[in-house]
């Protein structure tokens, strides 16, 4: 895969046994993982600190604007999070060939602004639970 402009990836999401769907008018979108790194020193470490893989865990934050006729769009997610809805997502640019990363989570968190005189925005996070699944489209 070659460098590829930021609108190509696409944020989809659907409640467990649906069809995926594009999150609606999204601006932007990011996918941050990260793992905690237990101490595993020892005497045997000649002095130097030692490290162990701990648990993994992934959020994906995502900022778009409001349009009520997205079938997952901001409705959609608030209503995900009001109901404490167990989602599944992709993250990918849905090109044959490219990276897709995938899996279940909890929106955790739903913000609508509304500036004057400009669009309506929303803003959310998928705090992922279980496995994350790497593979290609």
């Amino acid at each position: 895969m070659a460098v590829f402009n930021g609108t190509n990836l696409l944020l989809k999401a659907i409640t467990s046994g649906g069809t995926l769907a594009t999150i609606g008018h999204t601006t932007s979108a990011s996918m941050s993982l990260s793992m905690d790194t237990p101490d595993a020193t020892t005497k045997d470490s000649s002095g130097f600190s030692e490290f162990i893989g701990g648990v993994r865990s992934g959020e994906i934050s995502f900022e778009g604007l409001v349009d009520h006729t997205d079938a997952a769009g901001s409705d959609a997610i608030s209503g995900y999070l009001v109901a404490r809805t167990k989602i599944d997502w992709s993250f990918s640019t849905g090109t044959s060939g490219d990276e897709i990363y995938s899996g279940s989570g909890f929106i955790s968190s739903c913000e609508i602004s509304a500036e004057m005189e400009s669009p309506v925005t929303y803003s959310g996070t998928i705090t992922i639970t279980g496995t994350i699944t790497q593979g290609t489209n």
